[in-house]
């Protein structure tokens, strides 16, 4: 984005390129639709939206929280213990029990369900921390 210039008072990152994406979209709807098509008039059946097409806007909000996510996750692991963000990520990530969590890193049940909760309430700071940078 080399021609992109961040300034917080005219608007918010995030808001910026979603007009950016949904200018885009509608720039190439417009140059798909034929002329003719244009100035036709058409029954009112086909003002009604389609309920199978995907609602741009949830889909966009879910591809920013996922991504916020992995960008939160990535600045986590490197701040914090190694083994300790191992064993959050076989616990929550991959799913193992606690038990086999426990057992494979050699530390007690209790641990692994502290390093989860400390992990996890880092991961929201961060994740917080990340949204008020973008906004």
């Amino acid at each position: 984005m080399p021609t992109f210039n961040y300034d917080p008072s005219i608007g918010s990152f995030k808001a910026w390129l979603l007009n950016m994406t949904r200018w885009r979209i509608i720039g190439q709807f417009r140059k798909r639709l034929p002329v003719a098509a244009s100035t036709k008039r058409t029954a009112t059946v086909d003002d009604v939206p389609d309920p199978n097409t995907p609602d741009l806007e949830a889909l966009r909000e879910a591809e920013w929280e996922s991504n916020l996510l992995h960008a939160a996750l990535d600045n986590l692991r490197r701040t914090i213990d190694p083994q300790r963000y191992q064993i959050f990520e076989f616990y929550v990530n991959k799913g193992w029990p606690p038990e086999k969590v426990a057992s494979r890193f050699g530390v007690s049940l209790d641990q692994v369900y502290q390093i989860k909760h400390r992990v996890t309430e880092a991961l929201r700071a961060e994740v917080e921390r990340l949204e008020k940078e973008m906004t």
